[in-house]
């Protein structure tokens, strides 16, 4: 009889595991930038930082040389006592210059011939101590209409007294308020957003400067158009 045996596996050759070993020894390939191609791509880095640095320093001095505007921002200085004068011919009578010292300062002062509205007029802007503004107007050609833009068609809401006067007060409602005087021959109107007390102090210093002023007479054959 013969005896069986199991045959013995043959141990594996070296060929056997070729693949396997082929494809577990493959890493992440990386890949190789040659030393003159790196050399140039820091040479390119480093011009554009020496050509930013080169603008920001041909810059600075012109930023520097122009400082930014200060805060309180243009101040005309307007002489309204001095624009009066020049327009009292052309008036008919001298123009309210109200003297409320360093108080209320003055940005235009001008005569308007009234091309538009057909009510030539003596117009001055005023910036109150509170920054807000209050605009006057003087003539004595008022009309309804007119006087009804003047105001923004504010109603009357009451009165007020300024300057020993009696001020009409008109509100809109949404901030803008006038006050409203017929004077010694002509119809002055305040109208702004400035506070009442604002108001009160501008309407005094101009029915001081109606006073000192001949009041305006008007001739017969001067009739006021409908």
């Amino acid at each position: 009889m013969q005896e069986k045996t199991n045959p013995t596996p043959e141990p594996a050759g070296p060929g056997s595991n070729s693949g396997s070993s082929a494809s577990g020894g493959q890493g992440t390939v990386k890949p190789v930038i040659p030393a003159a191609a790196a050399k140039r791509a820091n040479a390119s880095v480093i011009g554009m930082i020496i050509a930013l640095v080169v603008s920001i320093a041909a810059f600075l001095p012109i930023v520097l040389m122009n400082p930014s505007p200060k805060t309180d921002g243009y101040r005309p200085d307007i002489d309204v006592s001095a624009a009066a004068r020049n327009a009292t011919d052309v008036a008919g009578f001298t123009p309210a210059a109200a003297d409320t010292g360093n108080s209320f300062r003055a940005n235009y002062a001008r005569w308007e011939a009234g091309t538009s509205s057909g009510v030539p007029a003596w117009e001055v802007g005023y910036i109150t101590p509170k920054e807000s503004f209050i605009g006057l107007v003087q003539t004595r050609t008022a009309n309804p209409t007119w006087l009804l833009q003047q105001t923004r068609n504010a109603p009357v809401t009451g009165t007020r007294n300024a300057g020993g006067q009696e001020w009409q007060l008109r509100d809109t409602g949404k901030g803008e308020k006038s006050m409203v005087l017929e004077y010694r021959g002509t119809t002055v109107i305040l109208a702004g957003a400035a506070q009442l007390d604002e108001f009160a102090t501008l309407a005094d210093a101009v029915v001081k400067s109606m006073d000192s002023n001949p009041a305006v007479t008007v001739s017969p054959e001067a009739s006021t158009a409908p």
